[in-house]
């Protein structure tokens, strides 16, 4: 094999990248741009990559969008178990959902809002697949609220009597409702009362 050879296969790889870097960057554009608002020249610029890799790795910006979602939810599903697991009880365990919202309702986080949220105005009514993606993480949070529920009531931290379903549909609303109204640059004080007020519900 000629030294020309090698030299041209060299150049004929795609260069590598860190995945989860590229579309983490990319959700700062999503997030503060918006889908629709958000150009592919946007996105290739913020993510560090040549066209020709992005569009091999995702095809096209609703590509993008899709995996920078499900990189979104796992990264916040990580975040909020580890909260989750400092405290033992059901009750506690809600107590500090409802503080990782509200710590992700003010500032730049909360100006940045909620992908999950806008994903549901600005996507989902077009596409199916988006869609889908959305209404899977709301009922994923619902049944882990659903489920802390349960765990209170079990352990004695929440009243018996507390409807499961319906005040898990709530904190649900509360905690979805929390990261739009921090969009308008609400304090930490402010978010913090919202979580507490929340908890008077159990």
């Amino acid at each position: 094999m000629t030294t020309a050879t090698i030299s041209t296969r060299q150049r004929g790889r795609p260069r590598a990248f860190d995945r989860d870097v590229a579309l983490d960057k990319a959700l700062q554009v999503f997030s503060e741009r918006g889908y629709h608002a958000a150009s592919i020249s946007e996105l290739t610029e913020a993510m560090g990559l040549a066209s020709g890799s992005v569009y091999k790795a995702f095809k096209d910006k609703r590509g993008i969008f899709l995996a920078a979602f499900d990189r979104y939810r796992a990264v916040r599903r990580d975040l909020l178990h580890a909260r989750m697991a400092r405290v033992a009880t059901g009750r506690e365990k809600i107590r500090e959902v409802l503080a990782h919202y509200a710590l992700s309702s003010h500032g730049a986080s909360g100006r940045c809002g909620c992908l999950v949220v806008s994903s549901a105005n600005d996507l989902a009514l077009f596409d199916q697949e988006a869609a889908e993606r959305v209404a899977a993480a709301f009922m994923a949070n619902e049944n882990l609220i659903a489920e802390l529920l349960r765990l209170g009531q079990s352990d004695g931290s929440i009243a018996a009597e507390i409807d499961v379903a319906a005040t898990a549909r709530t904190l649900l609303c509360v905690t979805k409702g929390m990261r739009v109204v921090g969009k308008t640059g609400r304090s930490e004080e402010d978010m913090v009362a919202v979580a507490e007020t929340a908890m008077k519900v159990l």
